[in-house]
């Protein structure tokens, strides 16, 4: 604010714009992009070795600071940069207020969101197929075991419990080949955009982009500081493993019932009733399907905001983080819990083929053998 306003921001001004309390868990992205500003500063001659090393070693220092919960937060500095920048100035001096040159907090907010949703892909999917393993060992236990598929929640036809696992799989396995087609549109480095049309001062963005490991350079900086396209895309992403847990947990409450009883969960990952004293609830389960819900909101929240905005940065964008957090936090924990929760799932392999004993469910089966006969499959079908 120094050289352009004559007041302070007044106190419910800046309570109500503040950032810090939820954009400082992306302080290690921040810190890593400032050093590789800092190292393309010197290759454009602004900073020397010198003012490197101190801005680099001021920055591991805050680093360090923050990890051990040390570091004293500024909300009158607004957000995570101002806060690491003001901290390094005030160690260093000249050197750290040299380091916003050529940048703007509008493609640094970018580089750090990018850095961090990559980082978060790659944990997603490491979940997943954590969870994929979990579902295929169940499968493997059960390879023999028969039991009724369903359509309209009445019985079908016959098929092995495995044959389920195995589809749920299927579901997760294009899951993560949706993260990591994702992971392309984010591999994309902004810095050097500036404010909204770059700088001047010409940095060379190849030797950032190799630093910090993206595979492209953003090719327009008008796009580049106000895209969030690769946020909705990773909270889609998200909630699609969202709806497909939803739908496991579904399965998996109603087959819990005594009206099915073909599963039941372990007391580590059920819950009683306060009143009801033979009450044994799959509340994990549960939970996973209502957690759903907010995974649709935080992508339709991101959409909302995103549909009205005019071109470039615009505060509005600030709202992306918090709906950007929550549903890595949400699909993080519920992936975790299933693939824990699975291999203590118990299979009551009795109630399941006695329900697959049911004569019904073989009246596809006699109306095809009709038909290898010679008969019509509508007259089949009919008889």
């Amino acid at each position: 604010r120094k050289g352009r306003f004559n007041r302070p921001a007044a106190d419910v001004a800046q309570r109500y714009s503040e950032s810090i309390s939820f954009d400082r868990r992306l302080f290690r992205y921040d810190i890593a992009g400032s050093i590789a500003h800092a190292a393309a500063l010197v290759e454009a001659g602004i900073i020397n070795d010198e003012d490197f090393a101190k801005i680099e070693k001021g920055l591991r220092e805050i680093e360090q600071e923050i990890t051990a919960g040390v570091f004293q937060w500024d909300v009158q500095a607004d957000d995570l940069h101002m806060n690491i920048e003001a901290a390094l100035t005030k160690r260093i001096g000249a050197p750290g207020a040299k380091l916003h040159t050529a940048r703007s907090r509008n493609d640094q907010i970018a580089l750090d969101l990018r850095l961090y949703v990559k980082v978060e892909i790659v944990e997603a999917v490491v979940r997943l197929r954590a969870l994929q393993d979990a579902l295929l060992t169940l499968a493997n236990q059960h390879v023999d075991l028969v039991m009724p598929a369903y359509t309209h929640l009445q019985r079908a036809q016959p098929m092995s419990f495995a044959h389920y696992l195995l589809a749920q799989i299927e579901a997760f396995d294009r899951d993560a080949s949706r993260l990591g087609d994702c992971q392309r549109r984010v591999d994309v480095l902004p810095v050097g955009s500036g404010a909204v049309a770059g700088s001047t001062i010409v940095l060379n963005r190849e030797s950032i982009a190799k630093r910090l490991g993206f595979a492209q350079l953003s090719q327009n900086s008008l796009d580049a500081v106000s895209d969030r396209d690769f946020v909705c895309e990773f909270l889609f992403c998200l909630a699609m493993i969202g709806l497909h847990l939803s739908r496991l947990s579904e399965d998996l409450i109603i087959w819990s019932t005594s009206e099915f009883g073909f599963v039941e969960f372990s007391d580590a990952f059920s819950s009683g009733s306060s009143l009801m004293p033979q009450k044994k609830n799959p509340d994990m389960a549960e939970l996973t399907r209502g957690k759903t819900g907010r995974l649709y909101g935080n992508l339709v929240s991101i959409l909302t905001t995103l549909k009205g905005l005019p071109s470039s940065y615009n505060r509005d964008l600030q709202e992306d983080k918090e709906a950007l957090f929550d549903s890595v936090d949400t699909i993080r924990a519920a992936l975790e819990v299933f693939a824990t929760m699975l291999p203590e799932l118990k299979v009551n392999a009795a109630r399941m083929e006695a329900a697959a004993n049911d004569p019904n469910l073989f009246a596809t089966d006699v109306a095809e053998y009709l038909v290898k006969k010679g008969m019509p499959f509508r007259e089949a079908h009919e008889t």
